[in-house]
């Protein structure tokens, strides 16, 4: 299988365009126009946008004839839209213009590369056994647009539920290019992140037994949080509890009334990530009461754990092989830190999150610069074998019995 150069051609060229006008968070208004146009081209897709949000779902009807007592599975493929507030340095002539923000991510990637995969599928509809629901998701790297699309019906959205999920994700330093990685169970971890703030008493710096001051307190929870992951559990199922942002008072003399701390917690199984957020609170709780302060626990971020399912996995890993060869596809020996929103999808639907190298030619893997960085490039040449991968993956699913 091999997607027409014609495609090919017209995916890249999306992808800079994406490149050159990234947008934040929920709200997308020129990245879901341009997806609409594009989605426009493909005769008979079923389009819907979301309500408070830029999000597109686009479902594609398989018309290849059905054995009597059997229906069409429902094949969800996921294309995350947004980009990240960072002002990039990597030169590219379609780079943005105004600075400012960026597809750090390689968001861009993931939306042109499902439309492509869905012009793909509607050129090969007759052959198409599943029903395709094409998930353009904003708002993946902040607020949890995976979540909201759930709600809005998007497992649902070609009628039955969908039975089967994938998303690819490029990345732009770790990885060969064009190798797909993935691995069965747990693949991202799940994060949760934590606003503390130690409420005390200020006063003057110079007599601070008569104010309740909050920066030791908040001090002492610090150094309790590390205790905390390396006595209470396993190192073989490891957390991790960081605090990335600690503020207090506003001159030296001066006790301040509170101290904040920002904790982002990341956990490899849903066991652990059950039992961390419980005891980072009673921590907390635990040092503010023992010094006569007081201390409120806010969330602020909650994605679960990215869990594959392993024999959609080892599905995935036969469409992939069978495209492009055993080279292409690599086991990763462990679960990736950072997180993902796709576990939601993942939570309820069987599937695969699968990673795809992207490093620029002559770029060494291991120095190249990371997602998230200002100068993370992403060689778009591997997007045809992108569109191919999505579009095998729902080409591949058979017909499911009543």
């Amino acid at each position: 299988m091999s997607i027409p150069a014609e495609l090919a051609a017209d995916v890249i060229a999306f992808r800079r365009e994406l490149h050159a006008h990234p947008e934040l968070d929920l709200e997308l208004p020129q990245t879901q126009a341009a997806v609409l146009g594009r989605l426009a081209g493909i005769e008979g897709l079923e389009v819907s946008t979301g309500e408070g949000m830029s999000s597109v779902v686009a479902v594609l009807r398989g018309e290849a004839p059905l054995p009597e007592g059997t229906r069409r599975p429902v094949v969800l493929l996921r294309g995350d839209m947004d980009g990240l507030p960072v002002t990039e340095e990597t030169g590219l002539p379609y780079a943005p213009d105004p600075a400012g923000t960026m597809h750090a991510c390689g968001h861009d990637l993931h939306t042109a590369g499902l439309y492509g995969a869905l012009a793909y599928l509607g050129q090969r509809r007759g052959e198409l056994v599943a029903d395709v629901i094409g998930m353009f998701q904003p708002a993946e790297e902040t607020d949890g647009g995976a979540l909201r699309m759930i709600e809005q019906g998007l497992l649902e959205a070609a009628g039955p539920r969908a039975d089967a999920a994938f998303a690819l994700h490029v990345y732009s330093a770790k990885y060969e290019h064009g190798r797909f990685v993935s691995r069965p169970g747990s693949i991202q971890a799940g994060c949760d992140d934590l606003i503390v703030t130690v409420r005390g008493r200020g006063g003057h710096g110079s007599v601070p037994h008569l104010s309740q001051d909050p920066v030791p307190v908040a001090a002492e929870m610090v150094l309790g949080l590390q205790s905390l992951v390396t006595r209470q559990f396993d190192a073989f199922d490891p957390v991790v509890a960081t605090v990335g942002h600690l503020t207090a008072g506003t001159a030296s003399n001066i006790v301040p009334d509170t101290a904040t701390l920002s904790i982002t917690l990341r956990t490899f199984s849903a066991g652990s990530r059950a039992r961390l957020i419980p005891a980072v609170e009673r921590l907390v709780r635990g040092i503010a009461d023992a010094h006569g302060l007081g201390v409120d626990v806010r969330p602020d971020c909650e994605f679960p754990v990215t869990v594959n399912d392993p024999a959609e996995v080892d599905y995935a890993r036969g469409v992939i092989e069978g495209l492009f060869g055993s080279e292409a596809y690599e086991e990763l020996p462990a679960p990736e830190p950072g997180s993902e929103d796709f576990s939601e999808v993942l939570l309820r639907v069987p599937g695969a999150y699968i990673l795809l190298g992207a490093v620029p030619p002559g770029q060494d893997p291991h120095t190249a610069p990371t997602n998230h960085s200002p100068l993370a490039v992403f060689d778009d040449a591997v997007l045809p074998r992108a569109v191919e991968a999505l579009a095998g993956l729902a080409l591949g699913k058979g017909p499911v019995a009543l």
